[in-house]
């Protein structure tokens, strides 16, 4: 790929807004150009669950998409990106995206990325799960997503909310091979 390297992502209506916001922040001084497109319900949880307005978050990217314009670059497989993360990722966004249903930008870009064979990470945000959502997760990961729910990680021994918030960030953009220093890696015991 030509240029900066490119990474879409997407802010869902499921709980965990700091997520998406956390991911955002971590890859502003980074040489990654972020491309954003957040839901309508995730303008309600943001406003919701943070302090941060969605002009705050919108902010921290480089461009912004309107969800609703189809048209966007994002949703053509002929503009190169690294891949797409939905962080969080709500279960109605999921089970469009298995569907191939491409109702707004968001699950368009997503489904793009996986017809170009990039790299798509859900941030799986549901608990617990009943089994049409086993089956469309199971679906999507034969389709090449990578489900990675923020599931937190006690090796590390957090102390924090925020600490917790860092490692699943840092989990995510490492299978982008974006290097935080955010994730604390297992090596061993003993």
């Amino acid at each position: 790929m030509a240029g900066a390297r490119r990474l879409v992502v997407g802010i869902s209506g499921a709980s965990g807004a700091m997520l998406g916001i956390r991911l955002l922040q971590v890859l502003q001084p980074l040489d990654v150009e972020v491309h954003l497109v957040v839901s309508k319900a995730a303008e309600l949880t943001i406003a919701q669950e943070t302090d941060v307005t969605p002009a705050e978050v919108c902010a921290l990217a480089d461009h912004v998409h309107d969800v609703g314009n189809v048209g966007a670059a994002i949703a053509s497989g002929s503009f190169p990106t690294l891949g797409m993360a939905i962080v969080p990722c709500s279960i109605r966004t999921m089970s469009e995206i298995a569907a191939g249903v491409t109702s707004s930008l968001l699950t368009r870009a997503a489904d793009v990325v996986l017809k170009e064979r990039r790299r798509l990470v859900l941030a799986v945000r549901e608990t617990p799960l009943h089994a049409l959502h086993l089956r469309h997760l199971a679906d999507l990961a034969e389709a090449g997503a990578i489900i990675a729910p923020p599931v937190p990680a006690f090796y590390t021994r957090p102390k924090t909310v925020e600490e917790i918030v860092d490692q699943s960030v840092g989990r995510i953009l490492g299978l982008f091979d974006i290097d935080t220093g955010l994730a604390k890696q297992w090596h061993g015991l003993g």
